[in-house]
């Protein structure tokens, strides 16, 4: 999409974590690979900034938290940020993410008076993302002017129509009742990584009373992979490993990461 001084985007980029976690002891400061979690997912912020700025108007990263120890964590890596404290409504487990990235939004624009266009969430604990990544998942929003939100997916290794299974009444059948006899006569199905969202400031300002219109950006196989247990941590680890020693989109955000400790 070609824009103007004028008319470029103004993009708030999200780190949203919170202190605690029931999967992961205090899986948000954890190490990954001999850094800390964070330092993969601000070092591709800032290789996005550095390669594509001028692309947009305001690039600006915040952290909201209510985490002394992420915070003394970034603080390390020498990247200018906007800190938003996690309010105690939107502290529980229960509180949906996109509230806690709404309430970012408004009060950064609040405090610096820029109107962001999009707002792009960062996942902490799905580090295994690319600077192309991060940009196809905002060309897929820039590229569609009716759609409220992209995010991330991997191709799906199951499906609701053929072998995924819930029960019921007892027994069990597909998620999705058909007649289709193999896997490819189903309809194409993803897997939502949560790694990262764009969100059309419209939409997190509206009131949600249409469907909400997605569209995707698909990223590499291996993007399935968060942290939600020790063992997904340990095979993560090894996984990433791989890829920061043969995919060179990788290794950057790994290197980048060390650069910034």
């Amino acid at each position: 999409m070609n824009r103007n001084e004028k008319n470029r985007l103004n993009l708030l980029f999200t780190i949203c974590a919170r202190a605690g976690s029931k999967g992961v002891q205090g899986k948000n400061v954890r190490e990954f690979c001999k850094m800390p979690l964070a330092a993969y997912t601000v070092a591709a912020f800032s290789l996005f900034k550095a390669r594509y700025e001028k692309e947009f108007g305001q690039v600006t990263l915040a952290l909201n938290t209510d985490s002394d120890m992420l915070i003394q964590q970034i603080d390390r890596m020498r990247t200018e940020y906007l800190y938003v404290p996690r309010t105690d409504a939107l502290a529980g487990d229960v509180v949906a993410k996109k509230e806690v990235i709404k309430d970012t939004m408004i009060k950064c624009e609040q405090r610096t008076g820029v109107r962001y266009d999009v707002v792009m969430d960062l996942d902490l604990t799905s580090p295994l993302r690319t600077v192309d990544d991060i940009r196809g998942t905002l060309k897929a929003l820039e590229e569609n002017e009716n759609a409220d939100i992209a995010y991330s997916v991997t191709s799906s290794r199951r499906s609701p129509y053929f072998n995924m299974v819930m029960e019921k009444d007892g027994y069990y059948s597909t998620v999705i009742g058909t007649k289709f006899t193999t896997r490819q006569q189903c309809p194409q199905c993803f897997d939502m990584n949560a790694s990262i969202y764009a969100y059309r400031r419209e939409y997190m300002t509206a009131d949600q009373g249409r469907p909400r219109r997605d569209v995707i950006w698909q990223m590499k196989d291996t993007g399935i992979l968060d942290i939600d247990s020790e063992e997904d941590l340990e095979l993560m680890e090894v996984v990433a490993g791989y890829f920061y020693q043969n995919d060179p989109a990788y290794r950057e955000i790994k290197e980048e990461a060390a650069k910034l400790l």
